[in-house]
Order: structure tokens, then C-alpha cells, then sequence
């Protein structure tokens, strides 16, 4: 499942929907709570990148050790071998971002749904929440730019 889509390494497919995911669940959770006004225009914006960026960079991630598996299996050996666990771990990182990320966010949409059913809340929550998120959002923001950095340079950094 992690290993190949349509013959080709699965984790050079997916990581193109985590480079477009990820940093959009940052900027629209950002926009949220930056511009309150405009928060019933985005709250279906927020929820749908809060629910596929996780799983897009989970994704991302596994399919990576299945390519680097396959890698250290046929031999591969060298500088090349520390970039790419380099590569390996700013993933881990970013995914360890993006799932509280699109938690929070979520969490941060019930809290100023303004529902019925949403409990009365301490006024802190909101805040609170928001501070989350943006700090999410930015820390999401520069592990994709690192994660992303790392892997062209040990596919690409060689080659012109």
C-alpha cells in the first residue's frame, strides 16, 4: 500500500498533496483566527484541510520508510544515506505538527461555532485555542519548507 501507485514510488506522489495540504490547513487556520468576520466563509475552508493534511503527511511519511527501506536493501550507501534520514526526520516532525494542528483547529471551530449544543466554555478557551494554532500553523509551515528542502537536495541537489 505504501510502496508503489501505478508503478511508481508512492511517496513521490504523495508528498505533492502535502505540499499543498499542509501549508493550506496552516493558512487558512491563520485566516481564521486572524479575521473573524470572514470565519463563517472559512469554516468549511479549515475543517476539510483539517482532515486531509494529517493523513496527507502520514502518508507521506510511511510511504517514505518504504522507499528508504527499499533504498538501504539494494545497497545504497554514503552521504546520500544521512540526507535522506535527514529528509526522514523533518517528516516526522511535520506530521507531529500537523496532527495537533488540524485537532486544534477543529477544536478551535466548535469553540466559536456558536452552536447550541457547544457548552458555555471559559472566555480563555478561545484565545487560548488561537494561540495554538497559529503556533501550529507556523511550526507546520517551516518543517514542509524543510522537510520539502532536504528531499529536493538529496534528489536533486547534484544534478545542474
Amino acid at each position: 500500500m505504501f510502496e508503489q501507485i501505478l508503478g511508481l514510488p508512492a511517496h513521490v506522489l504523495v508528498v505533492h498533496a502535502v505540499v499543498v495540504f499542509v501549508p493550506l490547513l496552516a493558512l487558512l487556520s491563520v485566516a481564521y483566527v486572524a479575521l473573524p468576520r470572514f470565519r463563517s466563509r472559512l469554516d468549511w475552508a479549515v475543517l476539510g484541510a483539517a482532515v486531509v493534511a494529517p493523513p496527507t503527511a502520514w502518508f507521506a511519511v510511511e510511504s517514505g520508510e518504504r522507499l528508504t527501506d527499499v533504498f538501504v536493501a539494494r545497497g545504497l550507501q554514503g552521504p546520500i544515506v544521512d540526507q535522506i534520514f535527514e529528509h526522514s526526520r523533518y517528516g516526522d516532525l511535520l506530521f507531529r505538527y500537523t496532527l495537533p494542528l488540524g485537532v486544534a483547529a477543529v477544536a478551535l471551530l466548535v469553540v466559536t461555532s456558536g452552536h447550541p449544543r457547544v457548552p458555555k466554555l471559559p472566555f480563555w478557551l478561545t484565545p487560548a485555542l488561537s494561540v495554538v494554532v497559529v503556533a501550529l500553523a507556523a511550526a507546520s509551515l517551516v518543517y514542509v519548507y524543510l522537510t520539502g528542502h532536504s528531499g529536493a537536495e538529496a534528489v536533486w541537489g547534484n544534478t545542474l
